[in-house]
């Protein structure tokens, strides 16, 4: 049968490139910025090319300080006027930029399909319709704004850095919350793929989008440091590998800039033992050979029943013969090219090295010459501690391991350092949902995988970053609550006999922890001596350990019943703490006044911001299942 397959031959169907074309040279293949509405003058040049060839597409300009400097000062400047208009206002300009990609979503499409490498069915079918569905969406969230989002405001001045994966897709995940939302942006998207991000920033501008509300910086890495460096930039949002993430997030931390990450992952793709073995097959199609493997949440760990697995890894692999590679505007290819040879590189180097003896199976395909290729690819009989089993590969390449029991499954499947996602497939739906359950990962699918769509949040888990992108919950990540402006209220008269103040007497009050509902002894006894801003000693807390953030968060993780608890229960002991911090206001006042030398007046606004802050949850929490649609329950926070 895999022979009758190989031997198959294919008509190509080439889609027409000339749009595309034309668009380039009407600027000479040559690129500057976009900042402030129009392009700069090209500068520190630097090539571009297509991967499917090797051949030169286009010259962009590196980013210097200057430039962003430059890109962040216009976006400065429109902040106030962007922000200052009505959610309505900012909907209609989201609602153009969702009418411009479609109106070009060939143009889009073959450009993304020769910038990037991946076959026009997919830019045509999936990239450009979900990117215009994201910007649609979103104007819905600016249109609801004021009443939605009461009590919040734009961040301010958004620096944001995408991958090469998905170029358009991505600028459209991260632009299209950030504008709705009154944000302006500075977006670097990747070297390798900067084309379509200046083609949708030149139409954006065509469509009326005001000057400075959207700016695009090209370059390199470097350019990625100046921008998350950049004082004048109130929030990063980044996506991609979680080196640079890491390396982001120390770059930001005390910086007092907001923080969103959407990292690699080595997302697990369990097969039950009861699963339908020819809808999983083409679930593995979709989830590791989609995009030529180079997707975050690329179902590269396939976790296989062993009463199966034999069954599977024969269909499967007669599966992969029948994969065609070829030109990316081929609309019957199924895999296009890999993004660089860089890429391609560290892709050909893990499999080389780090199959640790296993079994390793290329598709009989034949690879085109010129440009950067790489076949598909099963590895089998797969020891969890192997480098391809560990490490992201970030290419058409699978591992398949096997297990006998559910719950092994689920260790194997959360033997990772990442968490962006899984996907389960079972037949027993009441079973693969039990599995899902335990899974360690931002998202789940149940006999599907890759199923995206603006209105569902996305993100990952562990070393696959934090924040969500898309429906609601992603809205947060691009806006800041208002702090409190109201009249501060007056403190409950406290209970008879109660001290007035704080007790700065030499009796022993050291402060011990408060681990699983009670206080406890720090685990090496250990104390350290509180000080007010003149270096006098106020007083003594615990001085916790490893062990002490151990138990603390085993018992967060053992107190099942809060998210179990009904939503007025939760919404009830929020306010008896809000009450309680009321009668004890002028204390807590005053300690704070003791340890920072803050004024009174201020110490008391500090305390009844908190107070504010547990009543308006509480009422949030009791409205939970109801008018409020927050986002689900998310498990331990640290």
């Amino acid at each position: 049968v895999a022979a009758h397959f190989a031997d198959m031959s294919y008509a190509p169907a080439p889609e027409s490139d000339a749009e595309a074309r034309a668009w380039l040279a009407g600027h000479g293949a040559t690129f500057g910025h976009f900042i402030d509405g129009a392009f700069t003058e090209p500068a520190a040049l630097f090539d571009t090319f297509e991967p499917a060839t090797g051949a030169p597409l286009a010259k962009l300009s590196g980013g210097s300080v200057e430039a962003v400097d430059r890109a962040v000062a216009a976006a400065r400047a429109a902040a106030a006027g962007w922000a200052g208009l009505k959610g309505h206002q900012r909907a209609r300009h989201l609602y153009a930029l969702s009418r411009s990609i479609q109106r070009h979503a060939r143009l889009f499409a073959v450009l993304e399909a020769i910038d990037n490498g991946k076959p026009l069915r997919e830019t045509r079918d999936l990239d450009v319709p979900l990117a215009a569905r994201h910007l649609l969406h979103h104007a819905g969230w600016a249109q609801l704004q004021e009443s939605v989002f009461d009590g919040y405001r734009p961040v301010g001045v958004v620096g944001q850095i995408i991958p090469w994966n998905f170029p358009l897709l991505m600028l459209a995940w991260k632009v299209a919350p950030a504008l709705a939302l009154g944000n302006t942006v500075v977006l670097k998207p990747a070297e390798y793929t900067s084309l379509t991000a200046l083609l949708f920033a030149e139409l954006a501008a065509k469509a009326g989008l005001p000057k400075g509300v959207l700016n695009i910086v090209t370059g390199d890495g470097t350019t990625g440091r100046h921008l998350v460096d950049h004082q004048g930039v109130d929030k990063i949002a980044f996506t991609g590998s979680t080196a640079v993430g890491r390396d982001i997030r120390e770059r930001t931390a005390g910086s007092g800039k907001a923080l969103t990450l959407e990292l690699g992952g080595k997302s697990p793709f369990v097969v039950l033992g009861d699963a339908d073995l020819d809808g999983a097959v083409e679930g593995v199609v979709d989830a590791i050979w989609f995009n030529q493997g180079q997707v975050c949440c690329a179902g590269s760990r396939l976790l296989v029943a062993e009463s199966i697995a034999e069954a599977f890894k024969a269909r499967l692999l007669r599966r992969m013969q029948t994969l065609r590679l070829g030109p990316p505007l081929d609309k019957t290819v199924d895999m296009g090219a890999i993004v660089d040879p860089v890429q391609l590189e560290r892709i050909t180097t893990l499999v080389e090295t780090g199959a640790d003896g296993a079994p390793v199976h290329h598709a009989g395909v034949t690879l085109p010459e010129g440009g950067s290729w790489y076949p598909p690819t099963l590895i089998t009989e797969v020891s969890p501690a192997a480098p391809v089993a560990t490490d992201e590969i970030f290419g058409p390449v699978a591992v398949m391991m096997t297990f006998r029991t559910p719950q092994e499954a689920v260790q194997l499947a959360n033997h990772t350092r990442y968490g962006l996602s899984a996907s389960v497939w079972s037949e027993t739906i009441g079973e693969a949902l039990a599995v899902a359950a335990q899974l360690h990962a931002g998202v789940v699918w149940v006999n599907g995988t890759n199923l995206f769509d603006a209105a569902v949040g996305f993100g990952g888990k562990k070393e696959s970053g934090f924040g969500r992108e898309g429906g609601k919950e992603g809205c947060y990540a691009y806006l800041t609550p208002i702090a409190w402006d109201g009249p501060v209220r007056e403190a409950l008269t406290p209970p008879a006999g109660s001290a007035e103040g704080v007790d700065l007497s030499p009796i022993d009050r050291t402060a011990k922890l408060y681990i699983g509902g009670k206080q406890a002894r720090p685990d090496g006894n250990y104390s350290r001596t509180v000080v007010n801003p003149q270096g006098v000693a106020i007083g003594e807390v615990g001085e916790g350990n490893r062990k002490d953030i151990r138990n603390a968060v085993a018992a967060a993780r053992a107190a099942t019943g809060w998210a179990a608890a009904t939503t007025h229960n939760r919404a009830q002991i929020l306010y008896y703490i809000a009450e309680n911090l009321s009668v004890r206001a002028d204390e807590f006042a005053h300690r704070l006044t003791a340890m920072t030398g803050a004024s009174d007046d201020a110490a008391g606004a500090e305390v009844e911001s908190a107070i504010q802050f547990l009543f308006t949850h509480a009422a949030f929490a009791d409205k939970w299942d109801g008018a409020v649609h927050s986002p689900p329950l998310r498990g331990l926070a640290l």
